[in-house]
């Protein structure tokens, strides 16, 4: 979804016939978005939001214990 709208306000700004201040001033806009506080925190719990679900180290949980000192460990989705 954000990159469509990014793809549509850089073919506005590219493609308007609006003129040199109509540029500037979505170009001024778009910087003050981009260095707004929240914006950047927002990008950044997203960012951390899809690491989190990316992440390649399974969770594991014990099968079943062979005896009283070895365990067996799968993942949690193969149980």
């Amino acid at each position: 979804m954000m990159r469509l709208l990014i793809a549509v306000g850089v073919g506005y700004v590219l493609g308007t016939k609006a003129g040199r201040s109509r540029y500037e001033q979505i170009s001024k806009a778009a910087k003050a978005v981009a260095a707004s506080p929240a914006t950047k925190k927002v990008i950044d719990v997203g960012r951390q939001k899809l690491s989190d679900s990316l992440n390649t180290q399974p969770r594991l949980e014990p099968l079943e214990a062979i005896d009283a000192d070895t365990t067996i460990y799968v993942p949690r989705d193969r149980k």
